[in-house]
């Protein structure tokens, strides 16, 4: 299992990363929250300075142009990439699940029309599961269909939170291909390019406020040919949850990143500002919110490197990773509301980076499974090693 320092050899790496995201990357966020020419422009100029020092895409597997940093060893790097939300996308590695996924499920004309650019920054990929009418924490429920028409898959329904579908090459579209069975085998996933006829952009759905590239599509009798299917049918599950499982992992330990950046503007807030007679510092309901936020930081980051170790491992890790879905997103909210009250008025307007990051914080409860999902979910594993007679081991 990794210790809870960061590792010798992954600490230059990281440092590195820290720095361009501290030093460019966060500077730049005025720019590209404004999006627009100027946004593709600053955006662009990161993603090749990236390039030009070595960092970019370190997550992805040196075999397909990547830097090949192992997962237990990239989950650090990701902390610090996560201090901004778009650190990601400027250090190549936005694109990482996406990679991964068709590394180990495309064919091989896939891989050439797809993976190579992706890892690259040529195109972006875009993921659609969820759907406006349907209780999506049920994915059994998911109605887009695909029926097979000779040579061709044909595609209707409508899906919303489709990521970054506007600037996206293709979509990765749960469908139903199995009408008649009764579980997570009717579904596939296929490949579609986003300027096929009959993909359909209704818009680019705000989330609390924010145009953050979650996108309503709608499918109307969307054709593609039958080698589009991702891997075999009636798979398309068991792909997400391999997709799903390590990307939770990176979603955890950049929130680790965002609480961190908050740590930093809390404490700095309380040793700068002063009220009544001395500094913020001095005031013990502050002092509370120093040890609260310090203590889920630490918390929450061994559950963490801890899941990583198991998913690293090549263990199950349902459990693991399910509880650091829910502890990391209750966190991450924590720290920040914290943030904001030592700020007070200024906490709430955009002069510091708080009021977006909070307001990111609150979609964390509910994207990847909501955490309703979550609780029931590793609860009823926890419950079932001990109806078998056995006892859940801490220490594993």
């Amino acid at each position: 299992m990794p210790e809870f320092a960061v590792p010798d050899h992954v600490r230059p790496i990281r440092d590195r990363v820290l720095a361009f995201v501290v030093d460019l990357v966060e500077p730049a966020e005025p720019a590209l929250h404004a999006g627009g020419d100027e946004a593709r422009r600053v955006m662009h100029d990161l993603q090749a300075r990236a390039k030009a020092d070595g960092l970019w895409a370190l997550g992805h597997p040196a075999e397909l142009g990547g830097g090949g940093l192992p997962f237990a060893d990239y989950v650090y790097v990701n902390e610090v990439q996560g201090r901004s939300e778009y650190g990601q996308v400027a250090l190549g590695t936005f694109t990482l699940q996406d990679s991964l996924m068709l590394h180990a499920h495309a064919s091989p004309p896939q891989k050439e029309r797809f993976l190579a650019p992706l890892v690259a920054g040529d195109i972006s990929p875009s993921f659609a599961m969820t759907e406006p009418d349907v209780a999506s924490s049920d994915p059994t429920q998911l109605q887009t269909s695909a029926v097979l028409d000779g040579d061709e898959w044909v595609i209707n329904g409508r899906k919303w939170f489709t990521t970054n579908a506007g600037n996206a090459a293709y979509t990765t579209v749960m469908c139903r291909t199995e009408p008649d069975a009764p579980d997570h085998s009717a579904f596939s996933m296929i490949l579609v390019p986003t300027d096929t006829p009959g993909y359909t952009i209704v818009r680019d759905t705000p989330v609390l406020g924010i145009d953050g590239g979650h996108y309503e599509v709608v499918y109307d009798d969307v054709r593609v040919p039958a080698d589009a299917l991702l891997g075999d049918r009636g798979r398309g599950f068991v792909i997400a949850q391999e997709r799903l499982g390590p990307g939770r992992i990176f979603h955890c330990m950049r929130w680790l990143g965002q609480a961190q950046r908050a740590f930093d503007l809390l404490c700095r807030r309380l040793v700068e500002r002063k009220a009544f007679g001395g500094p913020l510092a001095d005031k013990q309901l502050m002092q509370q919110h120093v040890f609260d936020s310090y203590a889920q930081i630490q918390a929450c980051r061994l559950l963490t490197l801890h899941a990583a170790a198991a998913v690293d491992a090549g263990g199950d890790a349902r459990v693991e990773i399910g509880a650091i879905k829910v502890v990391g997103a209750k966190m991450l909210h924590d720290v920040i509301d914290r943030a904001i009250q030592a700020y007070g008025a200024a906490g709430l307007t955009d002069d510091t980076p708080l009021s977006r990051m909070y307001r990111e914080a609150r979609f964390a409860r509910i994207y990847d499974g909501p955490d309703e999902v979550h609780v029931h979910s590793v609860a009823r594993r926890l419950l079932k090693t001990y109806r078998d007679g056995g006892a859940w081991d801490f220490t594993s």
